[in-house]
């Protein structure tokens, strides 16, 4: 019985540990087709209305967007679709 509740307890805590295994993870996105200074806007409201994306900060000048995001919610390629999708093609910049 003492074995059960051990084993019931040790995966209690593994279901229960998922959520803080998950980190806040910050890429750099090289943004394509920004011409003017409205474009950034665009590139932020939709980057940041992606579930887990806790902050955007984007660059005209350097034609960058910088996005903090929680990685159990979301991911590059999720990040990039967006903004592919708002007319911005995007990839990670290394």
């Amino acid at each position: 019985m003492t074995k059960l509740l051990a084993i019931a307890a040790f995966g209690f805590g593994l279901v229960a540990s998922a959520p803080a295994l998950a980190a806040e993870t910050t890429v750099t996105l090289a943004v394509q087709n920004m011409t003017c200074a409205t474009c950034p806007y665009t590139v932020k409201r939709s980057l940041a209305a992606v579930p887990g994306v806790a902050s955007v900060v984007v660059s005209f000048a350097d034609k960058t967007a910088v996005v903090t995001y929680d990685d159990a919610k979301t991911d590059v390629q999720a990040l990039t679709a967006t903004t592919a999708n708002a007319g911005y093609p995007s990839t990670p910049r290394s």
